[in-house]
C-alpha cells in the first residue's frame, strides 16, 4: 500500500552552478564578443541598404549563401568611407563586433568599406549599364552632332591636373577661342555630385548672359584605375550627360578605359587631348582651305565669264543689224509724214463748219428776244408769288386774333374755376371709392381664405376622417391611395387629427358592404353636421 509524501518536507537540492541575472549575462556576452572580436574583416554582400537614416547613420547586413549578419556605420564613419555601400555589391568591412542587449542581437561596427575586389565592381558597372541602357539613355538617335566651331567651350575638370593645360594647350594650337572651366574634383565622395552639377550648370546659363552659354561641353579626367574613374560611372553623371541640352563629349582616363559616361555622351574621346582635337579644327588648315576655295571661286568666276561672253558673241551673229531693224519704223514715219498736211486741212476745215453752225443761233437779235421772254416770266412769277403771299399773311392774322381771344383772362379764369370745382368733387369721392374698393378685397379675401380651410387635410382630419401612410415615413410621407397597396399583414400608418398610430392589414372586405357601410356612415354625418356655407369639405 503506497504512503502519500508531502513534497514540502524534502530537502531542497543543492547545486554549485552560478545564477546571473539577465543584464549580467547580456554584459558578460558583450565584454566577451567585444575583447575576442575587437579589430575583424568581414566579406559579404550588402542587403536591406536603403540609404544613409536622417540621422546620419547607415543600417544594413551582410549576407553570403549560409548566414547573415548586421552591420552599421555611425555617421562619422560614413563621411570618411572612399566608396558609398551600394545594394548587392560584394565588399569587405573592417571594424569590431559588438552586442546590442536589448534584443540579444549582435553586429559589426564598420569603419571602413571596400569592395570586394574589381569582379564585384565590374558586375555591378554591368548590372547599371544594362539598366540605363534599357531606359534609352545611350541610345544612338538621342545623341546630338558637335557644332563645327564653337564660341565658348566649357571644360568639367580639375583645375590643378595636367589635363587642363593639355586640352588648353591643345585648342590654343588649333583654333584659340574662349574656354570656360567649372572645376570640379575628378576623384572620391563628392565627384559625382560635382561632375553632375557642373553639367547642370552649364545647361542653366542663360544665352547672352554675363557668363555666355558654351556651345560645347568637354567632361575630361586623367587615366586611373576601375576605382579611381568609379565617380564617372555614378547614375546622377549619366542622367545629367544624357539630359545636357549643349553637345558633350566625354575623355575620361585612356583610349582602354570605358565609363558609363562614355555611353552617355554625345562623343567619347580616347584622351583628353583627342576631345580638344574633337571640339575645334585646326586654324591654319582652315586658311588654306578657305584660300583654296577663294582661289578655285576665282578661277570659276572667270572660266564662267569667258563663256558667257563666247555664248553673248554667237547669239549676237544671229541677230539682224540696226539698218535693218530700223527700215521699218523709218518707211513709216515717212508715210505718215507726207499723210499729215493732207490731215490738217482737212480738220481745219471740218472745224471751221462746226463753228459756223454753232454761232448762227448766237446772233444779237435772237438774244435781244430770249432776255426779253425770261424778263416776262420774271415779271409774271413776281405778281403770282405777291398774291399768294398776302393771301397767307391775311390766314396767319385770322388765326393769330382766334388765339388771342381764347386767352383773355376773364376766360382763363371761368377755366380755371371749373377744373377746380371738379377737383373738389373728386375729393369728396375718393374716401367712399376707397372704403368700396378695401370691402370688396376683403370679401373677396374672406371668400378665398375659406376655400382654403375647406382643402386644408387637418380639418377634414379633425372631423373623423385619417390618412393612411406608409410605415416609416412619418407625417409627410407617401400616402396609400388604394386598397391593392395593402395585402393580408402589410404594416402601414393611420395619420388621425392627433397623431400617428401603426396598423396591420387583417384582409380585404367585399366592395359592395365596404360601399354600403361608407354610404351610411356619410349620411350619418350628414344628418348629425350643421351645414356651412361657402366651404366645399368639413
Amino acid at each position: 500500500m503506497s504512503q502519500a509524501i508531502d513534497l514540502d518536507l524534502l530537502p531542497e537540492p543543492t547545486t554549485n552552478v552560478a545564477e546571473y541575472s539577465v543584464s549580467e549575462i547580456s554584459g558578460a556576452l558583450k565584454r566577451t564578443v567585444e575583447e575576442t572580436f575587437g579589430h575583424v574583416r568581414v566579406r559579404g554582400e550588402i542587403s536591406g541598404y536603403r540609404g544613409p537614416h536622417s540621422s546620419g547613420h547607415a543600417y544594413f547586413a551582410l549576407k553570403d549563401d549560409k548566414a547573415r549578419i548586421d552591420a552599421v556605420v555611425w555617421r562619422t564613419s560614413f563621411a570618411k568611407l572612399a566608396f558609398r555601400p551600394e545594394e548587392g555589391l560584394e565588399v569587405v568591412a573592417t571594424g569590431r563586433l559588438t552586442t546590442f542587449p536589448g534584443s540579444s542581437k549582435y553586429q559589426i561596427v564598420i569603419e571602413d568599406l571596400k569592395p570586394a575586389g574589381a569582379g564585384a565592381l565590374m558586375a555591378l558597372l554591368n548590372e547599371r549599364r544594362v539598366r540605363l541602357e534599357a531606359e534609352g539613355l545611350f541610345a544612338a538617335e538621342r545623341k546630338k552632332p558637335l557644332p563645327f566651331l564653337p564660341q565658348v567651350i566649357g571644360i568639367v575638370t580639375s583645375p590643378t591636373g595636367a589635363v587642363i593645360r593639355d586640352i588648353c594647350h591643345r585648342i590654343a594650337d588649333r583654333f584659340p577661342l574662349r574656354l570656360l572651366v567649372w572645376p570640379v574634383r575628378v576623384q572620391g565622395d563628392t565627384c559625382p555630385a560635382e561632375v553632375a552639377a557642373a553639367i547642370k550648370g552649364f545647361n542653366a546659363l542663360e544665352p547672352g548672359g554675363a557668363i555666355p552659354r558654351p556651345d560645347l561641353i568637354i567632361v575630361a579626367r586623367g587615366g586611373g584605375s576601375l576605382e579611381d574613374l568609379w565617380g564617372f560611372n555614378d547614375e546622377a553623371v549619366v542622367r545629367a550627360a544624357a539630359g545636357s541640352l549643349i553637345p558633350l563629349i566625354s575623355a575620361v582616363g585612356h583610349e582602354t578605359d570605358w565609363t558609363l559616361i562614355d555611353h552617355a555622351a554625345d562623343r567619347r574621346a580616347p584622351t583628353p587631348t583627342g576631345a580638344a582635337e574633337m571640339a575645334v579644327p585646326v586654324r591654319a588648315e582652315l586658311h588654306a582651305a578657305l584660300a583654296s576655295l577663294h582661289a578655285r571661286h576665282g578661277q570659276s568666276v572667270t572660266r564662267r565669264i569667258d563663256a558667257e561672253r563666247r555664248h553673248v558673241t554667237s547669239l549676237a551673229r544671229a541677230l539682224p543689224s540696226v539698218d535693218m531693224l530700223l527700215a521699218l519704223p523709218r518707211r513709216r514715219v515717212d508715210e505718215a509724214e507726207t499723210g499729215l498736211g493732207r490731215a490738217l486741212r482737212l480738220s481745219l476745215s471740218e472745224n471751221r463748219r462746226r463753228f459756223g453752225e454753232a454761232a448762227s443761233p448766237l446772233s444779237p437779235n435772237a438774244l435781244d428776244g430770249l432776255v426779253r421772254d425770261k424778263r416776262a416770266d420774271l415779271r409774271h412769277a413776281e405778281g403770282v408769288l405777291g398774291h399768294a403771299l398776302s393771301r397767307g399773311l391775311a390766314a396767319k392774322r385770322q388765326r393769330f386774333d382766334r388765339a388771342s381771344l381764347s386767352l383773355q383772362p376773364r376766360a382763363m379764369s371761368a377755366r380755371s374755376d371749373a377744373h377746380r370745382q371738379r377737383l373738389v368733387d373728386l375729393g369728396r369721392r375718393l374716401p367712399r371709392a376707397q372704403r368700396f374698393g378695401l370691402e370688396r378685397l376683403r370679401t373677396g379675401l374672406d371668400a378665398q381664405w375659406r376655400v382654403a380651410l375647406s382643402l386644408n387635410p387637418d380639418n377634414v382630419l379633425s372631423r373623423g376622417y385619417a390618412i393612411l401612410r406608409r410605415p416609416g415615413a412619418g407625417p409627410d410621407g407617401q400616402p396609400i391611395t388604394s386598397a391593392s397597396e395593402l395585402p393580408m399583414g402589410a404594416e402601414f400608418v393611420v395619420q388621425l387629427a392627433d397623431g400617428l398610430r401603426g396598423a396591420v392589414s387583417t384582409g380585404t372586405e367585399n366592395a359592395g358592404a365596404a360601399r354600403t357601410k361608407r354610404a351610411r356612415r356619410a349620411a350619418a354625418h350628414e344628418a348629425t353636421t350643421p351645414a356651412k356655407q361657402g366651404l366645399l369639405f368639413e
